[in-house]
């Protein structure tokens, strides 16, 4: 019986995309998805979700590619720009599942800690969370089994009783191993039939 519902943030509730940013700056997509491919890479902004300054990180990355350095930087220093908004149909069944008192809600997100004081003040439902653990605080993120044994052992929380949701094939894989039952999420539609078809909503 699921008495807890970890959510993933960026993708699920809230719409992050460097694509927001990028558009004001580059020609076409074309042009984004090779700079995002080459320079400023998912491998790359993970480090910064993992614990790394944002600093350093550009730091590295304009020492890598001094041709680029423009826009290296503007990856942080306009970051704000590449939050989209809250995914609003997600954020209403989060609603709805808080509202029921059934559950106990967490967060577990890979984010730098230096934006996510950003993110925070920005969104006023990330304070109904019963608890958010974010990767650049705790120096490790997902889908290494050490991120989510944080959020299980510091909330109580009983792997075979709470569900996972993310927007990562890769990380609901990382939860799975550790026995949390999880959903892949495409679409809040498709998430909220999910939920419906296990009985949690």
């Amino acid at each position: 019986m699921i008495n807890t519902i970890i959510f993933d943030l960026g993708g699920v509730l809230i719409d992050w995309n460097p694509y927001h940013l990028y558009r004001k700056v580059f020609n076409n997509d074309d042009e984004i998805r090779d700079f995002l491919a080459s320079v400023c890479t998912p491998d790359w902004n993970e480090e910064q979700d993992a614990g790394r300054s944002l600093k350093n990180g550009t730091d590295i990355l304009v020492a890598k590619h001094p041709d680029h350095e423009d826009n290296i930087r503007l990856f942080y220093n306009r970051w704000e720009e590449m939050l989209g908004g809250a995914i609003d149909e997600t954020v209403t069944i989060f609603k709805q599942l808080k509202d029921s008192g059934k559950y106990k809600i967490y967060a577990l997100t890979n984010w730098s800690e230096e934006t996510f004081v950003l993110t925070k003040a920005r969104y006023e439902f990330l304070s109904w969370f019963d608890g958010i653990v974010v990767s650049g605080t705790e120096k490790i993120r997902k889908p290494y089994p050490e991120f989510y044994k944080i959020l299980l052992d510091r909330y109580h929380v009983n792997p075979e009783e709470a569900l996972f949701i993310d927007d990562s094939a890769r990380n609901v894989e990382g939860a799975e191993n550790l026995g949390i039952s999880s959903i892949h999420f495409t679409s809040a539609a498709e998430l909220k039939n999910e939920l419906i078809s296990r009985g949690i909503l």
